[in-house]
């Protein structure tokens, strides 16, 4: 076998390296370099580097809009469920308030205060914080909708994210999509180094 030959069936395994180094560095150029580098009137950056801002305003509005809406917190927040794990806990506050610290700071008077006057003052001040505690809350979470801006928030965070953070996360997330990516253009160099020789040897 020629030299020529053996060059041409060697094709595909080229054709193949060609293909995987190509989309190697594609992905690998989807975050370097980090900073622009300038080729005469050609500038070369990493795309998530280059693109940041507007990709932390995408997914700060995603996640405002889709994932994290405060429309969504305030029915976490003002489930029945939280508000009765809310009042068992202001229970047992004042519960040891009245049995424990009121006697140690106002000793006198908590000699009028038998076991069942502290129940019926319990009684009494967890139906008041029974009434009022949604309406706080709701209170609070009105407030809140004002003040915590989620999108701006998380648009910040992802802006102010440094860019080997940056890589690590996506790469953490897209790291088996990547190395298909890498390996799609291997095979697909492959098959097209495997028509290439089937032509050449077609058209000898």
């Amino acid at each position: 076998m020629s030299t020529s030959e053996v060059f041409i069936f060697l094709t595909p395994v080229m054709t193949a390296l060609i293909g995987w180094f190509t989309n190697w560095v594609a992905v690998k150029m989807l975050f370097k370099p980090v900073k622009p580098i300038g080729f005469g009137i050609f500038k070369i950056q990493g795309i998530f580097p280059k693109r940041q801002d507007k990709l932390a305003a995408s997914i700060g509005r995603m996640v405002a809009e889709e994932l994290l809406t405060s429309d969504d917190i305030r029915e976490k927040v003002l489930h029945p469920e939280n508000i009765d794990g809310l009042l068992v806990m202001v229970e047992s506050k004042v519960d040891n308030y009245l049995n424990n610290d009121f006697p140690i700071k106002y000793p006198i008077t908590s000699i009028f205060f038998g076991k069942r006057r502290r129940e019926k003052i319990k009684g009494e001040l967890m139906e008041e914080v029974d009434n009022w505690a949604p309406q706080v809350i709701a209170k609070i979470m009105d407030d809140l909708d004002k003040t915590l801006k989620i999108e701006e928030m998380i648009a910040k965070k992802v802006a102010a994210l440094p860019p080997d953070k940056l890589e690590k996360l996506i790469n953490g997330i897209l790291k088996k999509e990547f190395k298909f990516i890498e390996w799609s253009g291997a095979i697909l160099g492959f098959f097209v180094g495997v028509v290439q020789v089937v032509l050449i040897e077609f058209f000898r």
